[in-house]
């Protein structure tokens, strides 16, 4: 069975420019996913889709091979899941059929071996299209989150479910991160998106569930790194 990860990274970032060749610790961000996936044993290739050239460069230098992606591909309007598809028919005319694709976000340096095999195990034996990864939430819509009606006022944005009065009693409820999405090739090409079929999911502790999309992610994510290993 040969299983690829894809990591896709654009030049462009407007909520931290530049963030997948920032230095995180002295490494650019995107080398920590590279290094994750080239340490999950199962992983056959690692590919990089990018527009950017020094992406590129660094993805090549780490041990990943490059995808070119079209610009009207890498716009900040353009939906990833047609960026999967160009990367799977890319893939698949260069090497030929496969069976995994793993997509590891360059957003994510804090995810470990470990996060990444487990959904690939549970898209394994969970029979489902897709296993997405997520982490408990803060807020729950039974209980604590909040939407604006028309009239100005507010209201629990789960209004219509039976009355919460203790977090305890609400359903338990998730954040989807972006750690790891594991599916098929035939899936991504035949669909449209994450939830158009089965989902499975697996869980992420919180502590490896940061998603850098603006500085303060980014220093958040730095100071759990500089805390591993000692008491902070």
């Amino acid at each position: 069975m040969k299983q690829y990860a894809f990591i896709f990274a654009r030049g462009g970032s407007k909520g931290l420019p530049r963030k997948n060749v920032k230095n995180l610790l002295g490494k650019p961000l995107i080398v920590y996913s590279i290094e994750t996936a080239l340490n999950v044993t199962k992983i056959d290739k690692v590919f990089i889709s990018t527009d950017d050239d020094e992406i590129a460069t660094i993805g090549l230098a780490s041990g990943a091979e490059i995808i070119p992606r079209p610009a009207h591909l890498a716009t900040d309007n353009s939906p990833e899941w047609l960026s999967w598809q160009h990367a799977v028919n890319w893939v698949t005319s260069e090497y030929g059929e496969f069976e995994r694709f793993i997509s590891l976000p360059a957003t994510s340096p804090l995810r470990s071996v470990e996060d990444v095999e487990s959904a690939m195990h549970k898209l394994q034996t969970s029979h489902a299209d897709i296993c997405i990864s997520t982490t408990p939430a803060n807020r729950s819509p039974y209980f604590n989150m909040i939407k604006e009606t028309g009239s100005g006022h507010v209201e629990l944005v789960n209004a219509h479910s039976k009355e919460v009065c203790r977090r305890q009693d609400a359903p338990i409820v998730y954040d989807i991160t972006t750690v790891v999405y594991v599916s098929t090739p035939r899936y991504i090409l035949n669909e449209t998106g994450l939830f158009a079929g089965k989902v499975a999911h697996t869980v992420i502790p919180k502590e490896r569930a940061v998603d850098i999309d603006d500085i303060y992610d980014f220093k958040f994510a730095e100071a759990i790194l500089s805390c591993k290993g000692q008491v902070c």
